[in-house]
């Protein structure tokens, strides 16, 4: 049964509008309103119409929204390049700002090499005129599955595993800068 207006959750009311459906679910990048307008043979094409939420102090966008926009169009470039039924997850990127981006943004990526665990990528994010924002290179790598959570790697033995506690924690004195006027 399709989703109603009213059973819809507003902070995904906007990604239900995406072209194409992502692959699965995101909801961090449905909040953002990211579309996906295509994706296949290494490549993705991703969009986000900026709104107030998006914006920094100066009113562009976020460097976080721009390296987010970025890494997702990668990531989906890299899980199109692989036959498997297989997730990704970033485990390297760098980005360069060369403008502020504004408006409608776009990120094109594509997949420069891969190998049977490791995709290249790389991505750019345009304005709405066309120039170029940002760009970014990344190293994913393919799961099929998250390790279990809590699990300890059969190679270090248990009593070796560090543990924290508070009471473990010494307080260091302020440096200089960090103290309170008197």
């Amino acid at each position: 049964m399709p989703p109603t207006a009213k059973s819809i959750d507003p902070r995904r009311a906007r990604s239900l509008a995406s072209p194409i459906p992502f692959p699965v679910e995101l909801p961090f990048i449905e909040s953002l309103g990211i579309e996906l307008h295509a994706l296949g043979d290494g490549q993705s094409d991703l969009r986000v119409d900026l709104d107030a939420a998006h914006l920094n102090s100066w009113e562009v966008a976020h460097g976080g929204v721009v390296m987010t926009l970025l890494d997702v169009a990668m990531a989906m470039a890299a899980r199109s390049a692989n036959a498997a039924e297989v997730g990704v997850a970033t485990i390297e990127m760098k980005t360069s700002f060369m403008r502020p981006a504004e408006h409608r943004l776009r990120a094109l990526a594509s997949v420069l090499h891969k190998t049977g665990t490791l995709a290249f990528c790389e991505a750019s994010v345009f304005d709405d005129v066309g120039q170029r924002c940002a760009h970014a290179t990344a190293t994913f790598k393919y799961l099929r599955a998250l390790p279990a959570r809590n699990r300890i790697s059969p190679h270090i033995p248990a009593a070796s595993t560090p543990s924290f506690s508070p009471s473990s924690v010494t307080a260091r004195p302020a440096s200089p800068s960090q103290e309170s006027p008197p």
